[in-house]
């Protein structure tokens, strides 16, 4: 009998990458491979890269936790995912974090920008919106686990330290700033007066190579001096930093061990998030059919580029494993020892476990016993360790610093190519629009920015 070259694995649904239509979708195998197999009646059929280690991408099913839902939805599921974003009942998971656009100006025409933002793009929100954006928050989550500050460059809005005040008057248990650190590099009072928020606050620091002409390619300047003069700044601070990092295949994807071993040595840095390329906005100098990364992919280039984490390092993360891997390490001096392998997979999955047993190594549990305060036990700095082990951070371990925390992210964003319809019914990672919805990242570039609506709607008037 004839037999076909792939194996077929699984079906969902997917958007045709020309016209935005739902399409259905094969997953298949080949060739060590992960492919995803869709047509479309108008554009034919299109065969898309999703992953290039398929025992991973079998396993990451294991890692799905029952959903956690905001508290309230804002608005009706009438025409099915993904066109009913803000967030429907239909949604599966609540805000992880949640991203707030203060302006969409900024000072830099970065040639990759999801939001195309530019100096003369747009306008900034008035203070009273962006009070209603983050209360909007509040409204869902009560207490939101994480907030980004973002933009544009939000530090250039013009009412930026009454836009922080009032966001650190809020319950919220962690306060990121979005920035590309141009005015924390040139201006120390005010990374001075950013220290401020402090504690359960940080800065978010695009950080994409140590190369001049990667940086122009990906942000059109030079920043390399700049990026320095920021990470001096915060160093003398001590002011929890993230660097993100934005992936391009045969770019920048040489550095991520170099950008890791960096980080590892800096005073301020808790962390390194990397995210290949989403396809939207202003993306110059990119062509979907060879610059794309898969998160498989950038997995596997961390583990081959560092000495620090292995494949037991870099797990799924269980609110939405299909788009985001986490690995967790212990700084103590000049010593690095990584901590997720130690947990108990299964009690990912449990909310009040997160059990960390690292007894099977002595070293480590020697080295964890160092971190407390005389007469506290194994069992006290598991305790105080669960409140961590997470995504993201919420920090709840008073005798274990922060500053001792390291944490590798791998966050795929999903565009039209790779679109999976059961992932984005799993996105923790939301914007909140200037229309007070609560918008998944990926939807929200594809549909819900002004630019997209008239395209959404079209596509809303074929339903109906």
């Amino acid at each position: 009998m004839p037999v076909r070259n792939y194996t077929y694995y699984d079906f969902t649904m997917s958007l045709c990458p020309e016209c935005l239509r739902r399409v259905d979708a094969k997953i298949v195998f080949e060739n060590g491979n992960v492919y995803m197999l869709k047509r479309c009646n108008e554009h034919g059929n299109s065969k898309v890269l999703i992953a290039d280690d398929i025992e991973y991408y079998k396993n990451i099913r294991n890692y799905n936790k029952p959903s956690e839902t905001p508290y309230t939805f804002n608005t009706k599921t009438d025409y099915g995912c993904p066109y009913d974003c803000g967030l429907c009942p239909d949604h599966e998971q609540h805000s992880c974090l949640t991203v707030v656009e203060v302006t969409d100006r900024c000072n830099l025409t970065c040639p990759t920008c999801y939001a195309g933002s530019s100096p003369t793009y747009g306008r900034h929100r008035t203070l009273d919106e962006v009070k209603a954006m983050l209360d909007t928050i509040v409204r869902n989550e009560k207490e939101p686990d994480v907030v980004q500050i973002s933009g544009g460059e939000p530090t250039i809005h013009p009412q930026f330290w009454e836009i922080m005040d009032y966001a650190k008057s809020l319950p919220i248990r962690h306060l990121m700033l979005n920035t590309n650190g141009i005015k924390i590099a040139k201006d120390f009072a005010f990374a001075e007066r950013l220290k401020t928020y402090a504690p359960d606050f940080e800065i978010y620091l695009q950080f994409d190579s140590f190369e001049n002409a990667v940086l122009r390619e990906l942000r059109g300047a030079d920043l390399t001096d700049i990026r320095k003069q920021a990470i001096d700044n915060l160093n003398t601070l001590n002011l929890s930093t993230t660097l993100v990092v934005t992936l391009q295949k045969g770019l920048n994807d040489g550095e991520i061990g170099k950008i890791i071993n960096y980080a590892l040595k800096q005073k301020c840095i808790r962390g390194v998030t990397f995210q290949p390329t989403q396809i939207a906005g202003r993306l110059d100098n990119f062509d979907p059919e060879t610059d794309r990364m898969t998160l498989t992919e950038v997995r596997r280039k961390i583990m081959e580029q560092t000495s620090i984490f292995n494949s037991d390092d870099l797990l799924p993360v269980p609110c939405n494993p299909d788009a985001l891997v986490m690995g967790y390490a212990l700084k103590l001096g000049d010593e690095v020892f990584p901590l997720t392998r130690y947990i108990n997979p299964n009690d990912l999955l449990d909310n009040s476990k997160n059990t960390i047993i690292y007894e099977q190594d002595e070293q480590l549990q020697g080295k964890m016993i160092e971190l407390f305060s005389t007469g506290n036990s194994v069992e006290k700095a598991e305790e105080n360790l669960k409140s961590i082990m997470c995504c993201l951070p919420n920090i709840d371990a008073p005798e274990l610093g922060y500053d001792n925390l390291f944490r590798i992210i791998i966050m795929q964003f999903i565009d039209a190519y790779n679109f999976d319809v059961r992932a984005i019914k799993k996105s923790c990672v939301h914007i909140v629009d200037k229309d007070n919805k609560i918008i998944p990242f990926e939807t929200m570039n594809l549909f819900y920015r002004d630019d997209k609506k008239a395209k959404l709607e079209a596509l809303r008037n074929e339903i109906k």
